[in-house]
């Protein structure tokens, strides 16, 4: 085949002035000889320019993914004042971070390079996860060691405190996901965008809650502890106002997080809670074991924690090249594109929430040993499940360019879901065997109580196999996330919550006590995990139908 160089010749076209000023403009792009152009189809793609309104474009050669990113530019000639054929060198393509090497990395490696990856990436965020609970946990044997009666007030404490904070985590699900999607489109601007707009829902959702728990706070401590349990209301209510005042600074540095996160950086994230732990840790020694001020005293130190690594978050996503501190008031569009990827995601979390908290209420109801040892062992829980939020993320941020990226392979996707699943049964196992033996063997690290002790060995086996299913569950939940399949997710997670919280009332009203609690736990946990597993495996699932339309980015619906 002979190639021709295209030579200058004027043009019977006349245009405006406007026109002839625009086109003026040299291209981002520069001429290369016509020996130096490539014919190999191996990397047909041509990168867009810097400046994507040029009207003389061609159709982007390349796979699939150009039809599921409808709006992704592509300008593959344009010209220069010579009338030259221009095409783009390798070496100026634009590179965002995060997008591209890594994934193709990732998506070509054999199972076992691919364990070691996600290992590698999912090790540090594991501690981004743990972070909260180990709070909590810290709080709950402190203050166990010197009363019964403010142990069991942080069992509603909590509530109003951590399950309302996991309520707001479709926040970092939604962040996570449109960064992704964003960077997999090769569009650092609006990943910058996309960052500015969830800053500013973050901010006003930190708001409205740090008013919710200055001025309701103890009306609806009131309510949910009951009749039997007025005692321990004051207490609850000074620990859940402290730590409301953290409100606005935990949801605005949980953007910046879940950002970092979708750009597949979780060491950033990571340095900044092991500095928030650290002050946790002297907060509750100081405040709490020298100066006697119990549930109080552990209130403030989780709140200043807290809005350090707040701040240490929005710093680390500073340095990626990203302003954390510019916010855009979303736009009606933008609103109703966050809406429908938010909402869903939202009532999975509000379902997820409300059923850990009708845990927490029937226990209440059940007396103070009953709620005591039920607090811990949630308090363990907790530690012990989030051990699995990192398949989940790893899920959601490696697997939309597998879905619906540029290196698009249903194949490699499903032999990554593959690896989370083996470290999951694995990682399960492991964490459901320290979490049951922990307070089995070493009850008194929580409390010396002997009535606490003996309600809490009541629930152990229970314990054991619900975390057992927790790692499994969140790989396959945070691949149907990344694959948008917010519908289903709602939908199955709804349906459980209705199930689990029929299973309460039934226990709670034959008087199985607090083991009855945890089977219901259980089942809640199983059926996310079958659930999850048969939608993945249906060969109309978005693993295995290529022609599904769940993957055109832009296209979504408020549910």
């Amino acid at each position: 085949m002979q190639i021709h160089t295209l030579t200058h010749s004027p043009t019977p076209i006349h245009h405006n002035a406007k026109n002839l000023k625009r086109l003026s403009q040299p291209f981002p792009i520069r001429l290369r000889p016509p020996s130096s152009i490539s014919l190999e189809p191996s990397n047909p793609r041509i990168s867009p320019p810097t400046h994507p309104r040029r009207r003389f474009v061609t159709p982007c050669l390349g796979s699939s993914s150009q039809e599921l990113l409808h709006d992704e530019p592509t300008v593959a000639v344009g010209s220069h004042g010579n009338g030259a054929l221009a095409v783009p060198s390798e070496e100026e393509k634009p590179q965002v971070a995060g997008v591209g090497k890594e994934e193709e990395d990732l998506a070509t490696k054999s199972l076992w390079s691919q364990i070691k990856e996600i290992m590698m990436f999912s090790g540090p965020a594991t501690g981004l996860w743990i972070c909260a609970p180990l709070m909590s946990l810290i709080s709950t044997a402190v203050i166990g060691q010197g009363s019964s009666t403010e142990l069991a007030a942080l069992g509603p404490g909590t509530v109003f405190c951590d399950n309302m904070n996991l309520l707001f985590m479709f926040l970092s699900i939604a962040t996570s996901n449109m960064v992704a999607t964003s960077l997999a489109k090769g569009d650092k601007k609006d990943v910058q965008h996309q960052i500015s707009i969830l800053l500013f829902v973050g901010l006003t959702c930190g708001t409205l809650m740090l008013l919710f728990t200055q001025f309701l706070g103890s009306q609806a401590l009131t309510a949910f502890a009951g009749a039997k349990n007025v005692h321990i209301v004051p207490a609850a209510t000074k620990y859940v106002q402290i730590r409301g005042l953290a409100w606005p600074a935990i949801l605005y540095g949980l953007v910046a997080q879940s950002s970092s996160l979708g750009m597949k950086d979780s060491m950033g994230p990571l340095k900044a809670l092991l500095v928030a732990s650290a002050v946790n840790g002297m907060g509750h020694l100081v405040l709490c074991k020298m100066l006697g001020y119990g549930i109080v005293g552990a209130a403030w130190a989780t709140m200043a924690s807290q809005i350090v690594a707040a701040y240490m978050m929005i710093e680390a996503l500073n340095k990626k090249g990203f302003n954390s501190f510019a916010v855009s008031v979303p736009s009606p569009s933008e609103f109703l594109h966050l809406f429908g990827i938010a909402a869903p995601v939202f009532v999975t979390m509000f379902s997820k929430v409300a059923f850990y908290s009708l845990i927490t209420y029937f226990a209440t109801a059940m007396g103070t040993h009953m709620v005591a040892a039920h607090q811990v062992m949630i308090q363990m829980y907790s530690m012990c499940m989030v051990w699995g939020e990192p398949l989940s993320q790893t899920a959601q941020s490696f697997m939309p360019e597998l879905m619906y990226g540029r290196t698009r392979s249903l194949e490699k996707a499903r032999m990554l879901l593959k690896s989370l699943m083996i470290i999951g049964g694995i990682l399960g196992l492991v964490i459901a065997g320290i979490g049951a033996s922990v307070p089995g063997l070493f009850p008194n690290i929580f409390t010396s109580d002997p009535n606490v002790i003996q309600q809490m060995h009541k629930v152990l086996l229970l314990f054991f196999v619900a975390i057992f299913a927790t790692p499994c569950t969140h790989s396959l939940e945070g691949t149907l996330l990344a694959g948008r399949d917010f519908k289903f997710v709602s939908l199955a997670m709804s349906g459980c919550f209705s199930l689990g919280a029929l299973l309460l009332m039934l226990v709670s009203s034959r008087g199985y006590g607090l083991p009855g609690c945890w089977g219901a736990l259980l089942v809640f946990q199983w059926a996310r995990f079958f659930l999850a597993l048969q939608r993945l495996l249906s060969p109309t699932g978005i693993l295995y139908s290529e022609s599904s339309t769940q993957f055109q980015v832009g296209k979504l619906k408020a549910t």
